[in-house]
């Protein structure tokens, strides 16, 4: 008689990379503050950080699932883990070398990690959880504790940070610390622990007609342009926001750390939105529910840039961890709550994207994986706007972005084949 094995300590190591995932990449955020007082850089260049971040999944999404194919899970994992370590630990370095070269390097290596984590977490948090309803289950506790990641990395990074008048990347080591220490301790739990692999093998395809295939549908070009287009209207609006509300010259100068918070709740809103949300997809179309988000967001943003001057009591966490009533422009109200409208672009976007295309489902998937480079890419183009044209006044790049998700969604996502 065999026993079932019992997983739970991979799969706690699990959750904690998927913490982490958000953790590392949402950190970048608050680190473009800080590297633009340290550096004396513009907004544009404060931004290189993010995008050499999400420059790493173009880079690296396709060969990451090939390397998941070739050599498994575990080894993955483990190799993704151990990159993750090497790339903070450069981020770490650069602020004691002084370096903003060596601070980019750590960002792009960061994001190899990124991409090797977000290509293995998925089917190896579903396979340890034996597939099914159990797999099912798994993920989901995993994607809330993304978003609980991404939610704490702006407020934990503002609260070190503080009302420091000129803060460097040293003033937020704790936050990298923490960060090494669990990929350390998961990769020693990994590296020690029997990981389940998959039985069955892929048959061999080829890659390029694979490719070829997918691209032939239209409906699918459009969807690749509308998630590259997502993911950096997620990033956009909340960096944006935080280099305004933090710059002290042409912002409105608010202490780090309540810009933080502010920052956190527009993830903890995208959380809830998920959670909404999937309460609610199976009652409504995809089309439907991403003409409604992107439509909600286009109102929250033309709210933000043309609405009242006037103010509003919002709840922060302050440098000194007390959670007070903070007095803050609606237009930030707005930004916050466009959270909500991101928060189930994603899924439905891919979904939309990928109907119709049977065996080139999988290779769609790496080449979705490519386009996260948006959420480099865009934000640093709305950083080069707010340098010449104003903060609020970037956010018309947010506006044109959201009005082709609309397109996508009502015309662009109708099935067709080339």
């Amino acid at each position: 008689m065999t026993s079932k094995r019992n997983y739970a300590l991979p799969i706690i190591m699990m959750f904690a990379l998927f913490f982490m995932i958000a953790f590392v990449t949402n950190i970048q955020t608050p680190f473009a503050n800080v590297v633009k007082g340290q550096f004396g850089l513009s907004n544009f260049e404060s931004l290189l950080g993010n995008m050499a971040t999400f420059i790493a999944y173009l880079v690296m999404g396709l060969p990451a699932g090939i390397l998941l194919g070739k050599i498994g899970y575990k080894k993955t994992a483990l190799i993704a883990v151990a990159v993750g370590f090497i790339g903070v630990s450069i981020t770490l370095g650069s602020g004691y070398l002084g370096s903003f070269f060596v601070y980019i390097s750590g960002a792009f290596i960061s994001g190899f990690s990124m991409t090797l984590l977000n290509t293995v977490v998925n089917p190896m948090l579903n396979t340890l959880g034996g597939g099914g309803k159990k797999g099912n289950q798994l993920l989901t506790f995993g994607g809330a504790l993304n978003s609980t990641g991404g939610t704490i990395a702006p407020i934990f990074a503002g609260i070190l940070v503080g009302q420091i008048a000129n803060p460097q990347i040293s003033d937020v080591s704790p936050a990298l610390f923490v960060a090494m220490a669990i990929f350390a301790l998961t990769f020693l739990v990994l590296y020690f622990v029997d990981i389940p692999e998959p039985n069955e093998t892929a048959e061999e395809s080829d890659i390029k007609e694979d490719i070829k295939g997918a691209l032939s549908f239209t409906h699918f070009r459009f969807g690749l342009v509308a998630i590259f287009i997502y993911v950096g209207i997620e990033v956009g609006i909340q960096s944006t926001a935080y280099l305004y509300m933090a710059d002290k010259v042409n912002g409105l100068g608010m202490d780090t750390g309540v810009v933080g918070s502010i920052i956190g709740t527009y993830w903890f809103l995208m959380l809830i939105g998920r959670i909404l949300g999937g309460l609610i997809a199976g009652k409504v179309s995809s089309k439907v529910m991403l003409t409604a988000v992107s439509s909600l967001g286009l109102v929250l943003i033309f709210g933000a840039m043309y609405g009242p001057e006037s103010t509003i009591k919002f709840p922060v966490i302050n440098s000194s961890l007390s959670v007070v009533l903070q007095e803050i422009p609606i237009k930030i109200m707005f930004l916050v709550l466009a959270g909500l409208a991101t928060s189930v672009m994603w899924p439905n976007i891919f979904n939309l994207a990928t109907e119709g295309l049977g065996k080139y489902t999988a290779i769609a998937s790496g080449l979705f994986m490519t386009m996260v480079v948006g959420g480099g890419i865009l934000p640093a183009v709305q950083g080069a706007l707010a340098d010449s044209i104003g903060y609020m006044q970037s956010y018309w790049l947010i506006i044109a972005s959201l009005s082709y998700l609309v397109f996508f969604a009502l015309i662009g996502s109708n099935v067709k084949k080339s």
